[in-house]
This record gives structure tokens, C-alpha cells and sequence, in this order.
């Protein structure tokens, strides 16, 4: 039986893409060759990272906007340390809305000076600070949009008056927004896109340039945009797979599309959360996460009997992270209406049984 896969990452991906892939692994197109054995300089694999590329900036809506897509390894942990390279030369302003968002403060740290706007480190991260100012004479602006552990995420973006970095791993392609409000967006593959290898930057380039310190040549982002991604070898599999995962995305009728069987799922979950006396959200309501529905048990005497039941419904990567305890319900963009049903079902069965 096919399991339902709530992990929070490496996630669930859809099955025709997974399809797709396996069998290139063993045959690209019917070259007589593994996906993973042709050569990255070939026209097959150079094509698919065109097409990939193309397609992030199609989905975003930042087709000739200045634009541009880079698949790159390391995660998004890299990132935090590649953005200060880049674009850090004094001060810059960075929200602290969780764990990921505090280590790339702790990250850019290490060069230059780095002002927190605003935390919401106080309340263990349950919630999104509001109301605070980004300085008019910083380098850019660092947000994260989505929090994966703590089930919290940015409903709107600030007006900022300096570039704007937002990492968003664990939410991009689920949600309509404007991105071309962003300068520079980061996220790894492993949640809404592909497997765990690459890491999709999307970057305006006019922001690029204005550092005066040296940077490493696998740090800089400039050198990475001459050479369309391929400066090393690149992560074949992860970014073919991902090719795979936008071209899914894309006949879905993109990322409005998508949006609307994301609330539909979020909705339901957090219906039953509010609902069940023997359930409580962990993240502020106005905050809650559409990709992480993160709760608590009130009454530890029935984690057994809960847990027993969610393996005997087919549940899989429900159990939340240590930061937080209780549970994690990560409904990605690939995961099924009926599979946040049936932990719904196993929900109501326990009170009902309670």
C-alpha cells in the first residue's frame, strides 16, 4: 500500500513524476544511456537545464523581468552564507521567524554587521513579528517566508526600501504571489519541487556587482549566470526531476491552480484541530502555515493509541520536530486531498473512541 506521506522533507512528489524519472534513470529518452551517466556538457542534459530554468521564471512571472534561475548544490544552508558574499558590503537587516532564519543570521555573521528587525524567538517561534522598520541605509533585507518547524508563515511582505532575500524553502510554487517584490529568492528542491541536491536561486542580477570583497568562485553568483548553472557538474538527477516537477506544475494550470487545493487541504486540517478537543494548534491562527500544520496531543495517556491507529490508516512523517514536539502535518504541493483526509478520519476516530 502506497503510504500517505506527510514528511516534512525529502517530501512527497507526484507519482508521474517519480514515473518519469526511474525511468530515465534507467533510459533517457531512449538514448541508450542513464540520466545519471550522460555527460552534463551533452545537448540532452544542457536542455534540460534550459528548460528547467526557463520554466521557474514562467511559473514565478518573471519572464524578462531581469531575471534569473540557477540550480545550484549545497542546500539552502549555503545560501545563507552566499547571499552575505554576494550582496553584503556593511549592514543588513534580517527577520528571525525561526530556526532557518536564525542560522542564516548566525551565517552572515561571520563577514559583517547584522541587525534583527524583529524576533519572534520569544514565544519559541509560534508566531510572524509585525511592525517593525528595515533601515533605508542597509544592503538588502533577509526574510524567511515559510517555517517548516513551527508551522508559521509570511501572509504578506513588507514594503521594503532596500532588496529583498526571502528564503523560501519549504513554501515557493504553492502560493500566488508577486515575486518580483523579491531581488533574490532561495529554496531547497526537497519540498515542493524535487529531491534533495539542488537549490533554486532566482536572483535580479542589477543587485549583483557591488561587493568590493573577492568572492570564491563556487560562492559567486555572477560567474554561476555566465555559465547557465553548469560552472561544476551539476546535481543531473535533482534538477531533471525537478524539470519534471515544474512541467507537473505547469499543466495543473500553475501556481494559482495549485494554490487552491493547498487551502482546500490546509482548511480541512486545521478545521479538525480547532475542532477536536484533544488537539491544539501550535502556530498564532493569523499565522498558520498552509505547507506545515503543526499541533499537540492534549492528553499524552493517547499517543500510543493515536499513533497505533495513524500506522494502521498508511500515515507516514506526522510526528513533528523535536524544536516543537506533537505533530507535523506537511501538505505539500504534491500530497492529496484524500490523504489529509484520512488523518482527519483518524482524528475524529480517537475522540470519538476518547
Amino acid at each position: 500500500m502506497k503510504k500517505h506521506n506527510f514528511s516534512a522533507g525529502p517530501c512527497i512528489l507526484p507519482q508521474s513524476v517519480l514515473l518519469k524519472a526511474s525511468e530515465a534513470v534507467m533510459d533517457l529518452d531512449n538514448s541508450g544511456l542513464s540520466l545519471i551517466e550522460i555527460s552534463h556538457r551533452s545537448k540532452a542534459f544542457v536542455d534540460i537545464m534550459e528548460n528547467a530554468r526557463s520554466l521557474v521564471l514562467e511559473l514565478l512571472g518573471l519572464e524578462g523581468k531581469g531575471y534569473k534561475a540557477l540550480f545550484l548544490q549545497g542546500g539552502a544552508s549555503t545560501q545563507f552564507l552566499m547571499v552575505a558574499l554576494n550582496l553584503l558590503e556593511k549592514r543588513a537587516a534580517y527577520l528571525n521567524s525561526g530556526t532557518w532564519a536564525d542560522k542564516a543570521i548566525k551565517e552572515a555573521r561571520i563577514h559583517d554587521d547584522i541587525y534583527e528587525v524583529a524576533s519572534s524567538k520569544d514565544a519559541n517561534f509560534n508566531y510572524i513579528p509585525k511592525g517593525y522598520e528595515i533601515p533605508e541605509d542597509y544592503d538588502y533585507f533577509h526574510c524567511t517566508s515559510n517555517n517548516t518547524i513551527f508551522g508559521t508563515q509570511m501572509k504578506s511582505f513588507p514594503n521594503s526600501p532596500i532588496p529583498m532575500v526571502c528564503d523560501m524553502s519549504s513554501d515557493i510554487f504553492s502560493r500566488v504571489l508577486d515575486f518580483s517584490q523579491f531581488d533574490l529568492i532561495y529554496a531547497g528542491a526537497q519540498k515542493n519541487m524535487g529531491p534533495a541536491g539542488t537549490t533554486l536561486v532566482v536572483i535580479k542580477e542589477d543587485i549583483l556587482g557591488k561587493v568590493t570583497r573577492k568572492i570564491p568562485a563556487m560562492m559567486d553568483y555572477k560567474l554561476h549566470i555566465s555559465k547557465g548553472s553548469m560552472y561544476n557538474t551539476p546535481p543531473v538527477f535533482a534538477v531533471y526531476t525537478s524539470m519534471l516537477t515544474l512541467e507537473w506544475l505547469k499543466e495543473k494550470g500553475g501556481i494559482a491552480a495549485i494554490e487552491k487545493e493547498n487551502d482546500k487541504k490546509a482548511s480541512l486540517m486545521y478545521s479538525e484541530i480547532d475542532l477536536n478537543p484533544l488537539f491544539k494548534g501550535f502556530a498564532a491562527k493569523e499565522d498558520r502555515s498552509t505547507m506545515n500544520a503543526t499541533f499537540t496531543l492534549e492528553n499524552e495517556n493517547l499517543k500510543e493509541t493515536f499513533e497505533t491507529m495513524l500506522k494502521e490508516a498508511g500515515v507516514n512523517g506526522l510526528n513533528g520536530h523535536r524544536s516543537v514536539g506533537g505533530y507535523r502535518a506537511s501538505m505539500y504541493n504534491a500530497l492529496p486531498l484524500d490523504s489529509v483526509k484520512v488523518v482527519v478520519e483518524v482524528m475524529s476516530e480517537l475522540e470519538r473512541k476518547g
